[in-house]
């Protein structure tokens, strides 16, 4: 089950949040849990039992962990936590992908050596895993308290909202919320709006612009004009699909009475990768920096050293998305960038010259080609489009595969990434009254709020009509 389906708005939603209402406040973890459980079974309900077991067994290594901190039996514990947590997430993600690879090297393939099996890849693994583990650590490191209520812990786990896709949530920013939270009729309808827009990102952008970003990264020999047209389609696709679920998960959460981090902030004005990667997936990048590259010794080690751990952390940044090398080179590519801007200082610089935004934003789709392409070889040939080795058009039958609504979705959603921030910052900003004051809820505020309820309320629509006539398209990020 997907945000974007008529059985998630039209069934699973409505029937979700009434029982909810309905509880009491003492057992409405035990209702998130239960439906959270419903919307993880929907895909496959044997994989339950993994994420159950998962659960289980953080929650209880947690409780020793607490039991003994700051103890050398804590810290093995941590470790044995860590070791499982790890454990699950490499057998079930990566182990085809290592088999594979050996096969590679020997000259075959995964039947010549014996193996006739693959494993299904559980959805969602690598965000609940991740949660599990920056739980351990936090007990561990005093962050978080291992007193919270079996039931609490469950629904933190498996919280449907961010279940799927994220955005990565962790225990210490969430434990008080679980012990107590607000609801009231404002802030229900402020994540009603806040899902409506992610609807809209995801149904009437990511999916339109998908078209063609899907026939350029297909083409044999794709020229430049349709190279750098599908690349920086799927570069929209990417930022509204994620962003816009992201959009969805905080708006169902704030529907709860959950405030989740914010996941994106703006991340395509951004005049350096440093910069880029402080607004794009935040809580990965938070994660990412606060769980690997602390514990690998940050920048408090010497300069080659530093360079090190931020080439590092990306790899694995990479190889978490998927068991691809695609995905490590992605890593490497930005490991390499974040390296050299630290070498330069580039990012306390680049401010003060106007081709720092262009320069970024070009590092970034070079960038997303690799971790778009389902191989290195597929991610070669976009690359020999994009400087002119296909020439200017390339295969002329891409002419009658690109349509006229494709493109034009393109340009739309270009555009939207550009308004998006001032139109973002006009409607939560504090408007003056007509005296002047600042703060206050004066005509033009009133006036700014209706045009912004009326403008969700009509995308919203749009959205859900558009979901009737087009096929199912789930969330680019399901696969990692």
């Amino acid at each position: 089950m997907v945000f974007s389906s008529e059985s998630f708005l039209f069934l699973f939603l409505p029937v979700f949040l009434a029982l909810y209402y309905l509880t009491p406040n003492r057992w409405r973890s035990v209702t998130i849990l239960l439906g959270s459980y419903v919307f993880y079974a929907w895909w496959r309900i044997d994989f339950l039992g993994l994420l159950f077991l998962t659960t289980l067994f953080s929650y209880g290594i947690g409780q020793k962990i607490a039991a003994h901190r700051g103890t050398r039996l804590g810290q093995t514990y941590l470790m044995i936590g860590v070791v499982g947590c790890l454990g699950v997430l490499g057998v079930f993600k990566y182990l085809n992908f290592f088999i594979d690879s050996f096969a590679m090297l020997a000259g075959t393939d995964a039947g010549g050596l014996g193996i006739h099996w693959r494993l299904i890849l559980p959805i969602g693994i690598s965000f609940y895993v991740f949660q599990a583990l920056s739980y351990l650590i936090d007990v561990h490191r005093g962050d978080a308290t291992a007193d919270a209520r079996f039931v609490d812990f469950a629904a933190f786990i498996a919280l449907f909202p961010q279940l799927i896709a994220g955005p990565i949530l962790r225990y210490k920013d969430l434990e008080d919320q679980f012990r107590e939270r607000d609801h009231s009729v404002e802030l229900f309808c402020d994540g009603l709006a806040r899902f409506l827009i992610g609807l809209a990102k995801k149904v009437l952008l990511a999916d339109a612009v998908a078209p063609l970003a899907d026939v350029v990264f297909g083409a044999d020999s794709p020229g430049m004009v349709f190279a750098w047209a599908g690349a920086a389609a799927y570069m929209l696709q990417l930022y509204f699909d994620f962003s816009g679920y992201s959009d969805m998960a905080i708006g169902l959460g704030k529907m709860m009475g959950f405030r989740f981090l914010e996941n994106f902030r703006f991340p395509y004005i951004s005049r350096s990768i440093t910069e880029f990667w402080r607004r794009w997936h935040i809580s990965l990048s938070n994660w990412l920096r606060d769980y690997l590259y602390v514990s690998l010794g940050g920048n408090r080690v010497s300069a080659r050293r530093t360079y090190f751990n931020l080439m590092a952390v990306m790899v694995l940044g990479g190889l978490w998305h998927g068991a691809n090398w695609t995905f490590v080179l992605w890593g490497v590519w930005h490991g390499g960038l974040l390296a050299t801007e630290r070498f330069f200082g580039w990012d306390k610089r680049a401010s003060g010259h106007w081709f720092a935004w262009p320069m970024t934003l070009g590092f970034v789709l070079l960038g997303w080609v690799m971790f778009r392409a389902t191989s290195v070889g597929e991610a070669v040939w976009v690359y020999a489009g994009l400087f002119g080795a296909n020439g200017l058009w390339g295969d002329p039958s891409l002419w009658f595969e690109i349509t006229r609504e494709s493109v034009a979705f393109t340009v739309i959603a270009a555009v939207v990434v550009c308004l998006e921030r001032p139109l973002f910052e006009a409607f939560s900003q504090p408007k003056p009254t007509l005296n002047g004051d600042v703060g206050g809820v004066g005509v033009i505020s009133q006036t700014g709020q209706i045009v912004a309820v009326l403008s969700v309320a009509l995308l919203g629509a749009m959205a859900v009509l558009k979901l009737a006539e087009q096929s199912f398209s789930p969330f680019l990020y399901f696969q990692f």
